[in-house]
């Protein structure tokens, strides 16, 4: 896959790019320095926005990333279902029923993910395309990358193989191989007791899965004892209402940074990408409200430390 144009996913799609106003890009400001002199009384910047990070509304158009005459990508907003489900009579937004809408025309899941989780979503445009693409994800031929905020700060780089099992499997159910990369990207330290600890501490990890099982990011995380920040089934109930609080909402902070194919119909390679609006190389904040207000307003200001490893993903993220 060729390497991105710009640093830590800010980038264009390949061949026909959306038009900016569709992204949602704006310009970048000026760099700042991470220091803990930027934190307010209670540890947090007072650039931090809780108003302008709202919700987005079911009525509002999704912000399309990608679309050809065989598939659309699309950012899939955190607090939003792919599709309507039997045991989900009471929520109002699906990006499925959404996004057809918008375009006049059915789209076809391909792959799914949870409803806490922000991102880059495909759809087919048909069912030919639908085939092919749920083939490709079911070959690992599909390549993703997510960026969690997790607790703590573990390992520069680690793999975690461990096997799980369907959350609602039978006791004596096997578990299925399961295997995801993580990579520290950043770390942020706040002198403020939270839980046991004296200090709160939170990293940025890429995590890049190589077997899709359900909720495999979380698991994993949870199972090297760095669960995701927000995470009420797999997380700590202590540090999520401290975040909670702090930032004034509860979300799962985990973000589908970008796929990562080949077009199964043209061949052509896509590098599909929902970047969140921060940069490791100079602390840019790029204000791209329409897609990651939370992202944006929340967590761009807070003193992270980047690392050297970062520097260099951010110019150019391809993995093995």
């Amino acid at each position: 896959m060729p390497c991105p144009s710009s640093t830590f996913g800010w980038t264009s799609p390949l061949g026909r790019p959306v038009a900016p106003q569709q992204q949602g890009l704006a310009g970048a400001g000026s760099a700042t320095t991470a220091t803990m002199a930027n934190a307010s009384s209670i540890g947090l910047p007072a650039s931090v926005d809780r108003h302008r990070a709202r919700p987005m509304d079911s009525t509002e158009p999704l912000s399309i990333l990608w679309q050809d005459d065989d598939l659309v990508a699309v950012h899939k907003p955190a607090g939003w279902l792919v599709h309507r489900t039997g045991l989900d009579a009471h929520e109002t937004r699906f990006v499925m029923q959404t996004l057809r809408d918008q375009l006049g025309r059915h789209v076809f899941p391909v792959h799914r993910l949870d409803k806490g989780t922000s991102g880059v979503l495909l759809m087919a445009l048909h069912a030919d395309a639908a085939r092919a693409l749920c083939e490709a994800f079911a070959l690992q031929q599909v390549q993703k990358r997510y960026i969690a905020m997790v607790r703590g700060w573990p390992e520069a780089q680690s793999e975690v193989d461990h096997a799980l099992k369907p959350d609602d499997a039978p006791a004596d159910a096997p578990a299925q191989p399961a295997r995801t990369t993580l990579y520290r990207r950043g770390t942020l330290q706040l002198d403020i007791p939270v839980d046991r600890y004296p200090s709160t501490r939170v990293a940025l990890v890429e995590a890049v899965p190589h077997t899709g099982r359900r909720h495999q990011i979380r698991r994993h995380l949870k199972h090297v004892a760095h669960p995701i920040i927000g995470d009420t089934t797999h997380g700590k109930g202590a540090h999520n209402r401290w975040w909670a609080q702090q930032l004034g909402q509860q979300r799962l902070w985990l973000h589908a940074l970008s796929l990562q194919l080949v077009q199964p119909f043209s061949g052509q390679p896509l590098n599909l990408m929902s970047p969140i609006p921060f940069d490791p190389l100079t602390r840019v904040q790029n204000q791209q409200a329409s897609l990651n207000q939370d992202w944006a307003y929340l967590l761009a200001d807070m003193p992270w430390q980047f690392t050297e490893a970062a520097m260099s993903w951010a110019a150019c993220p391809p993995h093995p």
